[in-house]
């Protein structure tokens, strides 16, 4: 086995055990958002609940809460756009690099 193999076989270890070993020491634990989080410490600290400044464009639209997956699907297509982005400027990056040290031999 290569070192490299070696590391990356270590990292996704790494990884793993930092992923679930939470669960093991806070069994029945609550893992909350930071908005919840956030409204909370809002509330203790003005001694009344928390208002929200504006409500969202889309549940205005549609006059209501969106549905949980509805809002994980546009969660994932905002990753998946933010990812693509930073994978064309990486790789932009690498090119520009790669084809100017050819450029100038």
């Amino acid at each position: 086995m290569s070192r490299n193999t070696k590391t990356v076989l270590a990292l996704l270890a790494a990884v793993l055990v930092l992923a679930v070993v939470p669960f093991f020491l806070a069994p029945g634990a609550e893992f909350g958002g930071s908005d919840d989080a956030g409204s909370r410490m809002v509330e203790e600290i003005q001694g009344e609940a928390y208002e929200p400044w504006f409500t969202p464009v889309l549940e205005t639209l549609l006059g209501g809460e969106l549905p949980g997956e509805i809002e994980s699907l546009l969660f994932c297509i905002q990753t998946g756009v933010g990812v693509g982005v930073l994978a064309y400027g990486f790789g932009y990056f690498v090119a520009r690099k790669k084809y100017s040290a050819q450029s100038v031999e």
